[in-house]
């Protein structure tokens, strides 16, 4: 079987009396695109921010390409390659386009993000921002300031600047929240032309994106994983379906 490239070992996290994780075991593969469900309560957002960093859990472990991250801040989680897509995006939303992948691929040389001139003036990296932008369909937009941008541009943005920072996996924070329909399959096809390339973890609600775009799926219900196989796994799974899919 293939070494995982994130696991999880017994995480758990409580507020007050409630475990918002409980004992959570998961294994992301490389090149996966692994979805978590589960209602709303679930734990998912818990759960996700425990991975990047921002929260840290009371027991258990997690382990990224090997090596121990449980207590890593979310920055140096970043720089080993992990990278978290927000609900709400957390772009610069007085700069260009341009401008916020250029400064990613700088922070991935190993740039401070202080030195936001050479962003703006290098040759070299204003290139390789622009073949990023284009590979994401954002060319025409390279010269456009965020804030004016519609809400599924800026989603596709915010995937572009992490991958412009050498992420080896995403973390996808409900990435079509707010979206109309046209901007989901837009954002869906950009996924999808990904697959090959990066590994992803996506927290999504919406059923036909996940059965879209995963390999596999965890289900997670009250803090707890229930299940986790293929989709045609999940979708057969009496126990799944009389704890979430039902609802759908």
């Amino acid at each position: 079987m293939t070494e995982s490239l994130l696991k999880t070992v017994d995480l758990s996290k409580s507020f007050g009396g409630i475990e918002a994780t409980r004992n959570i075991n998961l294994e992301v593969r490389p090149l996966e695109t692994h979805a978590i469900i589960g209602p709303n309560g679930a734990g998912k957002t818990t759960l996700v921010s425990q991975l990047s960093g921002t929260l840290l859990p009371d027991r258990g472990a997690i382990y990224f390409a090997g090596q121990e991250i449980t207590r890593l801040s979310p920055h140096r989680r970043a720089a080993l390659g992990l990278a978290r897509s927000f609900q709400i995006t957390s772009l610069l939303m007085s700069m260009t386009v341009l401008d916020n992948v250029a400064l990613a691929i700088q922070a991935h040389d190993g740039h401070s993000f202080r030195f936001f001139a050479r962003a703006r003036t290098e040759p070299g990296l204003r290139r390789r921002a622009q073949e990023v932008l284009a590979r994401f369909d954002l060319a025409q937009r390279a010269h456009a300031k965020v804030a004016t941008l519609s809400h599924g541009e800026r989603r596709q943005v915010e995937i572009a600047v992490a991958v412009a920072t050498g992420a080896r996996l995403l973390l996808l924070d409900e990435p079509m929240a707010g979206m109309g329909r046209e901007e989901s399959r837009r954002i869906v096809a950009l996924l999808e032309g990904l697959k090959a390339s990066k590994t992803m973890l996506l927290i999504e609600h919406d059923m036909d994106v996940v059965f879209a775009l995963a390999d596999r799926i965890s289900v997670l219900v009250d803090g707890a994983l229930i299940a986790t196989g293929t989709p045609e796994e999940i979708r057969a799974n009496g126990t799944v379906r009389r704890a979430y899919l039902g609802e759908m």
